[in-house]
């Protein structure tokens, strides 16, 4: 029964959305979409225009993915076959997995997926020649081709290669197999997204875009074509864009935004992207005496993530006094709106991507009026 609830019908005015429910201003997610592409736009190197495939893991949902190309991107990446599978089979025709494959089961299901639709480019990343030769394999079985990113670790120490000559003896693996097609580099650091100040992320994309020059020149020298450099989030991508090194982003989070980045120093000339996803939830319990005013909501641990702290209210006056599997209180702490019981409330979610995935659909609303209702069509996508 659960996977049959719907929290709004089209026409629904935003105060009759059943609740806990993700809710997408899209007046504010259609300007984050014109922002950035008109950012890369304009700081692209002369000459050279940087693409924009921006990261589905952010939004799971196959709409706003079609909403993004449309608006100018690429195509999209994702982290997981089983997340790729959705967007292809809704006519997103060029995925790349950000990730590594590995294990003749997801290798399988790689190469079948890639057969299944031959007409749609599927890349992923690799650091590793045994997983190469194994990818290689399964195309075999499956008939298919597959696109190949070397994985640079550029400073994240969660995978890739870290020196130059490494990138150059997995590209000769790679090129030992006719069912693989070198593509370029994956130099994505993850890290750096999150540095708070911009001097801290210039210097870490710096470092990235240094290997990712001499990887690209050794590969070239080699005698191997090296045609995208591609990486960035939410927090770097205009100085990957103006790198001259790079030739793809990958930005995620900068469509519907959240509290973590929220707190990143902002560059005056970069674009500032507003929220625009929020956690509607309806006030359950209100108390208002000497000892307590308090207003507990109906949502917790199952509607939001916390790994970067709890969802925060969308207005003043209250801050979040704890968190529980159903539940948030929160407290008066200041001037603000006063809460009622059935009131409903916005939150901000904390982390966007983790959040989404709690979730089965996305209410869009403009104008304070239910617009469309999305599904989340790769939501717990593990595999």
């Amino acid at each position: 029964m659960n996977d049959q609830w719907i929290p709004a019908r089209v026409g629904d005015l935003l105060s009759d959305v059943d609740t806990p429910a993700l809710i997408l201003d899209l007046d504010k997610f259609e300007a984050n979409l014109a922002r950035l592409m008109s950012a890369i736009h304009a700081a692209s190197p002369q000459g050279r225009s940087v693409r924009v495939r921006p990261h589905a893991k952010s939004h799971k949902c196959v709409e706003i993915a079609r909403r993004q190309i449309a608006a100018g991107a690429t195509g999209i990446c994702c982290q997981k076959t089983s997340e790729a599978e959705p967007f292809l089979a809704g006519g997103i025709a060029d995925v790349l997995i950000t990730n590594e494959v590995v294990g003749q089961q997801k290798t399988s299901r790689l190469a079948q997926l890639a057969a299944s639709y031959p007409n749609a480019t599927l890349g992923v990343c690799v650091d590793d020649a045994r997983v190469a030769t194994e990818l290689a394999r399964a195309c075999q079985r499956a008939q298919s081709h597959l696109d190949i990113y070397i994985e640079l670790d550029v400073g994240h120490d969660r995978a890739g290669i870290a020196d130059v000559a490494g990138v150059v003896a997995l590209a000769q693996a790679v090129a030992a197999h006719s069912s693989l097609t070198l593509r370029g580099l994956q130099a994505y650091f993850g890290n750096a997204q999150h540095l708070r100040s911009i001097g801290e992320r210039k210097q870490a994309i710096a470092t990235a875009a240094s290997l990712a020059r001499s990887a690209q020149a050794a590969l070239i020298a080699a005698g191997f074509a090296c045609d995208v450099i591609t990486g960035a989030g939410t927090g770097s991508f205009m100085l990957e864009t103006t790198s001259g090194v790079y030739t793809e982003i990958q930005p995620g989070s900068y469509a519907l935004m959240d509290v973590d980045y929220a707190r990143n120093e902002q560059e005056p000339n970069w674009p500032a992207f507003e929220q625009s996803l929020f956690i509607m939830t309806t006030v359950m319990s209100r108390r208002k005496d000497a000892h307590s005013d308090r207003a507990t909501l109906d949502a917790g641990l199952k509607s939001f993530s916390t790994d970067s702290g709890p969802a925060q209210p969308a207005f003043a006056g209250w801050q979040v006094r704890g968190v529980s599997d159903e539940h948030t209180v929160l407290q008066r702490h200041g001037v603000g709106p006063e809460l009622a019981l059935g009131d409903k409330p916005l939150l901000i979610p904390g982390h966007i991507d983790p959040t989404v995935n709690l979730h089965d659909w996305i209410v869009a609303v403009r104008n304070n009026r239910v617009e469309a209702v999305w599904p989340i069509e790769a939501r717990g996508a593990l595999f």
